[in-house]
């Protein structure tokens, strides 16, 4: 019988997050080796690990997976999350690439000086409400299911609530304009495995702090300020 899933990277949210999230809805359990130096970095780059000398990194079906999308995809596809066919897979694949674009404004957050920091936090605002939300908004109104796809729930389904989550952390209230994202929310935090996940004592991520912040620059050596989007 295979292993659990191993995942490499920080005691932190960043990229590996979503694989969280996905491995979680799925009910897959999984083991995780945190980076804390730059020794243990170094020594996956010397063992070939990382095939683009970038983590995260997923052991899973004897295989060392790197590439946040190609892993979400298999995890996605392996556990029945990524549609019944071709057309639901490229709506799902359309999806979570709104998303991705919406989560990779907030990621670089906790890298921002102070004060680009209330710059950014006002453009994550203004762009989930002008411009991701209203989109999801509609897709369900229009779709009218419960899901985004079909009538399952899916990868794009547990990214858009990652993504909500992570906005209402910038903004408490920022859904209340959207009454099918409210239900939705509502809906998706309530199957079993997600409300496993969101629950104290799970393998979800806070938000990012200082010391995390801190690890990812030493370990990656990172010299420089990340610029706001």
């Amino acid at each position: 019988m295979p292993g659990k899933p191993k995942l490499y990277y920080f005691d932190g949210r960043g990229k590996m997050e979503s694989i969280r999230w996905l491995l979680a809805a799925a009910g897959v359990e999984f083991e995780e080796e945190f980076l804390e130096t730059r020794e243990q970095y170094e020594k996956l780059l010397q063992g070939g690990s990382l095939l683009f000398q970038q983590v995260p990194m997923v052991e899973i079906d004897g295989m060392r997976m790197v590439q946040t999308r190609a892993i979400l995809s298999y995890i996605a596809a392996k556990y029945n999350l990524y549609g019944k066919d071709l057309k639901e897979r490229a709506l799902i694949d359309m999806y979570v690439g709104g998303t991705d674009d919406l989560m990779g404004f907030i990621m670089i957050f906790p890298f921002l000086s102070p004060e680009d920091k209330e710059k950014q936090r006002a453009s994550i605002i203004q762009k989930a409400t002008s411009r991701y939300f209203p989109a999801y908004e509609k897709v369900l109104k229009d779709h009218g299911q419960d899901f985004l796809v079909g009538n399952n729930f899916s990868w794009a389904d547990v990214h858009l609530l990652e993504a909500i989550l992570m906005v209402e952390e910038k903004k408490s209230d920022v859904l209340s304009d959207f009454p099918q994202l409210q239900k939705f929310k509502a809906r998706m935090s309530n199957i079993h495995t997600i409300k496993k996940f969101l629950e104290p004592g799970s393998q979800r991520k806070p938000v990012p702090d200082d010391k995390y912040v801190e690890t990812v620059r030493r370990v990656l050596r990172m010299y420089y300020d990340v610029k706001p989007n």
